[in-house]
């Protein structure tokens, strides 16, 4: 089945949409359909091996993979027997929640597809090598996709997604399937940032059908004359489950850190939008910073949405833990 022309029900308006994109990249003038390749069936059990290519079941991005993370998933929604015992606290924070494995991978995104997105590109980032530096530094066109949400393809291009690292890190062997392998560049690349890299827990809970999907990951300790600060940054996906569009107005965060500190944070929007969740884009996918002067902590809060009728609700955002690592001192981060 050519990869233009359709899908099953369930997955023929993201396709259309993924067409869509692909072909405005290639023109703001006029819109044609070309061919990038033919859809595989995707994987019930087992993992995708590195070098294979997929569209994004959400998003709609061409992607290829780099390689699997295990990963613990917390879903406040799947019932437990303590569940109900936890109903009148609002914020959940102590609800028991037993973790799942779950498979994500490390993904090249598609530069061509990025302005299409409605998630940031430059999510995965990195501190400084300083030890005094608060300097940020990002790889762009890295993601961490659900195993749920790959559509895998193949093609016969040779170079069939444009990232600067692509060729750094994989090769094209015409015999293999996929034909795309990792070279020890890769290897050696996943080494040396794998602290920074790690997907270990993702926390979700759906509030009035909008799922609230939270991933923290510890970057690392930056340490002065005087204190040692712990940095963290989270990325979270919203997506709306049901059939009226709601918009997110306000956030709304409580941040406890280990040396006793409880912080309210506030604001309008996130990222400086308010992002629109529609049946046709139902989702939006952001990441942010925090920083504590202790190993550890936890963050929970709400967003304020407002549905298409009026009705506002606070949409619970899933409590999860900030744990650090132990680091060693002459590593660096980030580098290629």
């Amino acid at each position: 089945m050519e990869l233009m022309v359709g899908l099953t029900k369930c997955l023929k308006k993201n396709l259309f949409d993924v067409s869509i994109r692909i072909c405005m990249v290639q023109t703001m003038h006029y819109t044609r359909l070309a061919e990038v390749g033919k859809l595989e069936t995707p994987k019930i059990q087992g993992k995708y091996d590195t070098g294979q290519l997929f569209l994004h079941r959400v998003f709609g991005y061409r992607g290829v993979v780099l390689f699997p993370w295990l990963a613990r998933v917390y879903d406040r929604d799947i019932p437990n027997k303590r569940a109900s015992q936890d109903d009148a606290n609002f914020n959940h924070v102590g609800k028991e929640v037993k973790g799942r494995t779950h498979t994500f991978y490390q993904v090249l995104i598609d530069s061509r597809d990025c302005p299409y997105i409605r998630a940031q590109t430059e999510a995965v980032t990195f501190l400084g090598n300083q030890d005094s530096s608060r300097s940020l530094y990002a790889i762009p066109g890295l993601d961490y996709v659900a195993h749920e949400d790959i559509l895998p393809y193949t093609t016969t291009e040779k170079q069939p997604l444009q990232h600067e690292l692509f060729d750094k890190f994989l090769m094209y062997y015409p015999d293999k399937d996929p034909p795309f392998g990792p070279q020890e560049t890769l290897r050696a690349w996943q080494k040396k940032n794998h602290p920074w890299l790690e997907l270990s827990d993702v926390h979700k809970e759906t509030t009035e059908n909008v799922r609230v999907t939270v991933i923290p990951f510890y970057m690392g300790c930056r340490e002065s004359q005087a204190t040692s600060v712990f940095w963290w940054r989270y990325c979270i996906r919203l997506e709306n489950l049901g059939d009226l569009t709601v918009q997110l107005r306000e956030r709304h965060w409580r941040i406890f850190s280990l040396s006793g500190t409880l912080e309210t944070v506030r604001g309008r929007g996130v990222v400086g939008q308010e992002p629109v969740l529609s049946s046709s884009l139902p989702a939006f996918q952001y990441s942010s910073h925090v920083s504590l002067q202790a190993p550890s902590g936890h963050m929970w809060g709400t967003f304020r949405m407002e549905r298409e009728d009026g009705y506002t609700f606070d949409c619970r955002i899933p409590p999860f833990s900030l744990e650090s690592k132990s680091e060693d001192p002459g590593s660096t981060t980030g580098v290629i």
